[in-house]
């Protein structure tokens, strides 16, 4: 792919921390949209639909959305930090913090095939997921935007 057919964007992963821990303690179906699925997913395709963006991995409605893989094009992270905070909020309300980052990316043509394909489709997704990786191992339910911090979900630690 040429740098040519390359436009700024942003690249988002938002992934519900410790889930297998949460629907097993709960009895939930892991496999099935439950409350905390089924609120990512809604609140995924909302975000989506309002920015323009690609959503390149997770959204699932069938089984609900546990993460999800998202790039804006000809946006800058700062621009959707008040939604992904609401998202964030919304998710921790609800009993489920989620991690949150979003970087500055390139964005090209084309949808990856799976998961693999998605997270090490570009240098800036495989970033964007070692940077979720060791916010999660931190506690997670934080909102990551550009190097900082910018929300914290009390409770979560």
């Amino acid at each position: 792919m040429s740098s040519a057919s390359m436009v700024k964007a942003v690249v988002v992963i938002i992934d519900i921390d410790r889930f297998e821990e949460k629907t097993r303690m709960l009895g939930l179906d892991p496999y099935k949209p439950n409350r905390f699925t089924a609120l990512l997913t809604s609140l995924i395709e909302e975000f989506a639909v309002s920015r323009r963006a690609t959503v390149v991995y997770g959204l699932d409605r069938e089984r609900g959305t546990e993460e999800a893989l998202v790039e804006i094009p000809l946006t800058d992270p700062e621009e959707v930090e008040g939604d992904l905070i609401r998202i964030a909020r919304e998710m921790c309300e609800a009993g489920a913090p989620v991690t949150v980052v979003a970087i500055e990316s390139l964005m090209g043509p084309g949808k990856p095939a799976d998961r693999r394909a998605a997270y090490s489709g570009s240098p800036f997704r495989r970033r964007a997921r070692r940077i979720l990786e060791k916010l999660k191992k931190r506690g997670g339910g934080v909102v990551y935007v550009n190097g900082r911090i910018v929300w914290r979900c009390m409770g979560s630690e």
